[in-house]
């Protein structure tokens, strides 16, 4: 029986491209490098701002331990200064979650994302309330797939980890929720393809939020 669904944040719940790349370029900009183009950033983010670093740096060859130290600190100040640059629900989400709490279901949000960025951005987009658990990367938990993330929301939600739907738009969202034994639910509208999630554990695949609301266990 599902009692809670537990999402993605990144290309899942929000558009939060043009931030992440915002941040990123800032980021790069600072250490004397390039900008990248916005829609690289879908291949650069989803495990983490330091791996979002990582990868940048490596584009433009200047990964070295200094940028790195330098990189990492200055991403998540610019991330933290305006996380809601060109943020908004895909269609029809808000909608739809309000409908799961209608339904009586548990709402959580697991991310990468910097904690103090992704509690920001979901109350800048969803107002508070909505949402009964709100959880970045940070507080001791590892960045995922490592599943720790997933488990401490299910267990401050009230329930077990088989009674939740866990959904994400990439390979590490599809991991996580394997690892985690919930139902992994990938999704199409966010910043990877269907091939990914197939390959990574995806036990149903939706092309739209309001697929959500036809789900086992919810319909």
């Amino acid at each position: 029986m599902i009692k809670a669904c537990i999402f993605d944040l990144d290309g899942t719940l929000l558009y939060t491209l043009d931030a992440i790349a915002r941040a990123g370029n800032r980021m790069l900009t600072s250490l004397g490098y390039p900008e990248q183009p916005v829609d690289d950033y879908r291949y650069y983010c989803g495990d983490g701002s330091d791996n979002l670093v990582i990868r940048c740096l490596d584009k433009v060859g200047g990964k070295t331990s200094e940028n790195l130290a330098a990189g990492k600190i200055l991403n998540r100040k610019f991330l933290a200064e305006d996380p809601s640059f060109g943020v908004h629900p895909y269609e029809k989400m808000p909608e739809v979650l309000q409908e799961l709490k209608a339904r009586g279901f548990k709402l959580a949000v697991v991310s990468n994302k910097p904690d103090d960025s992704a509690q920001l951005t979901i109350a800048n987009a969803f107002g508070d309330g909505l949402f009964d658990h709100v959880q970045g990367q940070g507080n001791g938990i590892p960045i995922k797939p490592d599943p720790k993330g997933a488990l401490r929301a299910a267990e401050r939600l009230g329930v077990m980890p088989e009674e939740c739907y866990y959904f994400g738009d990439t390979w590490t969202d599809m991991q996580t929720g394997t690892n985690a034994h919930m139902h992994t639910i990938g999704v199409l509208w966010g910043y990877r393809d269907e091939k990914e999630l197939e390959e990574n554990g995806a036990e149903a695949i939706i092309s739209a939020p309001t697929d959500i609301l036809t789900l086992d266990g919810i319909a």
